[in-house]
């Protein structure tokens, strides 16, 4: 059954463009996938479970996702420094998101 998608409007931005550009990118959904999955994560705990992922992209798309209203981070002073990240109500909302692109990926992996 065909979807009846359009993104005619050529004002305004196609909300698949925005999606992808709020999400899109390898480490954006692996992070919101830790976050979702175990709750409020320090840095530290993020860098150790995505495999491959350098300081400094966990430190842009931590700030990009933070910044699209996604991430809570919480900074607390203190020596030495902690810093938390957290899903934020809007960042809870893409849950039925990733939950049909986990399924999707279990059901199509090869063995």
């Amino acid at each position: 059954m065909p979807l009846k998608l359009t993104c005619s409007n050529e004002k305004s931005e196609c909300p698949i463009e925005y999606t992808l550009s709020t999400i899109g990118g390898k480490w954006k959904l692996m992070i919101l996938f830790y976050l979702m999955n175990g709750g409020t994560k320090r840095y530290g705990e993020l860098k150790r479970l995505i495999k491959g992922i350098t300081h400094k992209m966990l430190s842009n798309q931590l700030k990009e996702l933070e910044s699209s209203g996604l991430v809570n981070r919480v900074e607390y002073h203190q020596i030495p420094p902690k810093v938390e990240y957290s899903l934020s109500e809007k960042g809870a909302t893409l849950l039925p998101v990733l939950g049909m692109m986990y399924d999707w990926g279990k059901e199509n992996m090869k063995p």
